[in-house]
Parts: structure tokens; sequence; C-alpha cells
């Protein structure tokens, strides 16, 4: 199904009461992309938690602090001042880029790499700020367009060659496992990171206003459908937890790139959608 939709990928299912799991080359990292907010929130809600970081502290940005692409504090005209809780929500349900490298600043790549391991969470590893990606991608694109570099890029990673943007490469890039993500989110879901991580985190996770990838084929009345999505050039990514009405809930991580230089590809991402569900449905 996802080799049909031009799609290569890791997928992993997980119940959450039982510990049965299904999984396609759920130890491969990827680069993280968007989804590396989601432990980035975790460990400064963590943070707080300790003591070590007030949430309620104001943080100004403006034109100097902006960071590129996506919504939100972006697309602003004029300074704002937002206290730290907020912005982690931001980075969660609308994935703001600005907000996230605003808590960057704060709890550091390293910081959060370091408070995974001391979690037990292997897999996922952060090096850098969200924004850095969109400064590698404008770099290239001053001589190329954007579809040019969208091509070299998957052109690249089909031929296994290192990619033309650096913050691509596993060894450079914010790379996390289908594995490491769903061991973080069942520390999320069975409390070990604490109530004051996780029920905000959880909150903010059903939240999430992109819904267009997983959500279709795992939200309905009788369940809840919490998750964090990444996109950047070729990738397509999304980690949640799929609460049912009936008791059950089961982790969900899909982790994929296209070999299609194209930004939009509903097949793409109705395929990861199905071929998650597959899993799912042989797990309840």
């Amino acid at each position: 199904m996802l080799e049909t939709a031009g799609l290569s990928g890791s997928l992993l299912v997980r119940h959450l009461g039982t510990g049965h799991e299904l999984a396609l080359d759920a130890d491969r990292p990827f680069p993280l992309a968007s989804v590396a907010k989601l432990p980035l929130a975790a460990a400064a809600l963590d943070a707080a938690q300790q003591g070590r970081l007030d949430l309620s502290m104001p943080v100004r940005i403006d034109d100097q602090s902006r960071s590129q692409g996506g919504p939100g504090i972006a697309r602003f005209t004029h300074p704002v001042t937002i206290a730290v809780g907020d912005l982690i929500r931001l980075a969660i349900e609308i994935s703001d880029n600005t907000a996230a490298d605003a808590i960057f600043g704060i709890v550091s790549p390293l910081d959060v790499t370091n408070w995974l391991r001391a979690l037990g969470t292997s897999g996922v590893v952060l090096r850098h700020p969200i924004g850095e990606l969109y400064a590698s991608l404008a770099t290239q694109t001053i001589t190329r367009d954007a579809a040019t570099v969208h091509s070299l890029v998957v052109s690249a990673d089909r031929q296994g060659h290192p990619s033309p943007l650096p913050q691509l490469d596993i060894e450079r890039a914010n790379a996390g496992t289908a594995r490491g993500l769903a061991d973080l989110l069942q520390k999320i879901w069975d409390g070990s990171v604490g109530d004051a991580v996780a029920a905000p985190l959880r909150e903010m996770l059903a939240a999430n206003v992109f819904r267009h990838r997983l959500a279709p084929d795992f939200s309905a009345d009788t369940s809840v459908w919490h998750s964090k999505t990444g996109s950047f050039v070729h990738l397509r990514h999304e980690a949640g937890v799929v609460e049912h009405l009936g008791g059950d809930s089961l982790v969900v991580v899909a982790l994929t790139r296209s070999r299609v230089p194209a930004v939009i590809q509903p097949s793409a991402e109705q395929a990861m959608g199905h071929a998650a569900r597959i899993l799912h449905d042989e797990l309840v």
C-alpha cells in the first residue's frame, strides 16, 4: 500500500493494554521534522514539574526571533509577548515553529535528549531548533527553485546519497525511530512522566489542528485521536495515541518519506492512514 503511494517508511502500532504490537521497520531512524516538538514539549513540561522552569514566564518575540515557516507567530507583523506554557501549546496544537524555537532557547536540544535518556527512552535524538530546517532550505533555494530542491532531495534519498539539506542527514538532524516515539508516548499515557507532564500534553495532542493524515482513519464519535504531525520536503510523519470508548488505547506511529517530488500528495496521506489502520485492526 505504501509502495503504491510512492512511500517508504516505518509503522508501529502497540496496544497499551496488552503490550502487543505490529510493526514495519520500526527501528529505522528518520529526520523528525515537527514531530521533534513532542519530546521538546514533554521535556519542557518536566522542567516545570521539577521547578526549573516557570510556565508563566513571559517571552518576547520580535522580527529577529521569529522562525521561518508554518502557521502562527511567524505570520505576525508586530512584536508579541507570550508565556512559556502557551508557547508549548502553540508548538503542539498548531505546530508553531517560532513557538518551538522560543522553547528551544530555554530547553536546548541537548537538554531534551538528556531528559529522554534519563527517562529510559532511546531512539530519539534532538540536535537543532526547528528554524534550522528552513534556514537550510532557504540557502539551497537562493540559486534553485523549491521544486528543484525537492527533486534533488528525493533523488539523493532514492540513490542513497547524502541529502543536499544537512538537516535531513540522520547523523545531523533531529532524528528518531517509530519505536522510540512509541516508547515516549507509552510513558506519557502510563504516567511514567508524571501527571504535570502527561495531562496537559494529552490535552494538547488531542487538540492538534492537522487532521489530514492519520486522523481520518482514527477519529470517530467512539474514539479520541491524539497526535503530533511532522512534514518537511519529502517527509510525512505522525505519532499519536487512539483512545477507544471501550477502553482500548493504542499507540500509532508512521514515519515516511516519499519518492514523488511533489508537496501535495493526498494519496500518500491516505495510504499512511489506511496502512496504520490495518495494523491497528489486527490488535483490537
